[in-house]
């Protein structure tokens, strides 16, 4: 349920697919919303945001994502790992959930001072009887231990460690992820801001749940429609998602 009141706490947020922009040697690209296939930012997206770089030797990857989709964010985690340059995530403001998998699929992270990096467990919805309950809680732990792979292979923190913080629902400041091995560096950039309300999660800080006014968007990205719940995607919330 968490992700259905992190779309309506946010609907009046001004939609931003992915965009890129080509320049020289390197290219940028912009993961600035929820993660998922049919709204925000897809994996076939990204994708074809790639195959707009081309030949890039260095592509920079901004997030400001509250997460999404498990599996949408698996694929754009392969994607990234396919591209043939340097791959640097610079984590602008919020880094929550599926977006941190994303990050962490760059070869380098930086994360601007006044940004979150927030890792919890996986959740899920379903409805059925017990065998059905069973198996989906089977499902979100292997889940689960995909992404507390991922933690590992970055930070060199033991399983029990990344668990303890999951369970927690862990909001680390860019210097708690330095310290702790989520990021590489810190940007040397203005102190980023939250735009997104974070109400639905249980322990974001407080000074994050009422977000500061979004900046005015200077990448020129495209609106997008309003979302849309099908049938589609309450199958994939059946299944798993991080938020």
């Amino acid at each position: 349920m968490k992700i259905l009141q992190l779309l309506r706490d946010n609907a009046g947020r001004e939609k931003r697919p992915v965009n890129l922009v080509r320049n020289g040697a390197e290219a940028t690209l912009y993961i600035y919303d929820v993660i998922a296939p049919d709204w925000g930012v897809s994996a076939l997206g990204v994708i074809d945001a790639l195959a707009q770089a081309g030949d890039a030797k260095v592509l920079n990857v901004h997030i400001n994502s509250p997460g999404g989709d498990v599996f949408e964010g698996r694929a754009i985690m392969a994607a990234l790992g396919r591209f043939q340059g340097k791959t640097v995530a610079h984590i602008d403001s919020l880094c929550a959930s599926a977006a941190t998998s994303i990050a962490l699929a760059c070869n380098e992270v930086e994360m601007a001072d006044g940004a979150f990096f927030m890792i919890h467990n996986a959740s899920g919805m379903v409805w059925g009887d017990k065998s059905a309950m069973r198996e989906t809680a089977d499902l979100l732990e292997k889940v689960e231990g995909a992404i507390v792979n991922d933690y590992m292979k970055k930070t060199g923190k033991d399983a029990e460690q990344i668990a303890a913080w999951m369970d927690a629902e862990t909001w680390f400041t860019a210097a708690e992820a330095l310290e702790n091995g989520f990021v590489d560096r810190l940007a040397a950039a203005p102190k980023a801001k939250n735009t997104w309300n974070l109400a639905a999660f249980g322990n974001a800080p407080a000074a994050l749940k009422e977000p500061e006014p979004a900046p005015e968007n200077t990448a020129q990205e495209p609106a997008s429609a309003g979302f849309f719940m099908g049938a589609a995607n309450a199958n994939r919330l059946r299944l798993a998602q991080i938020v």
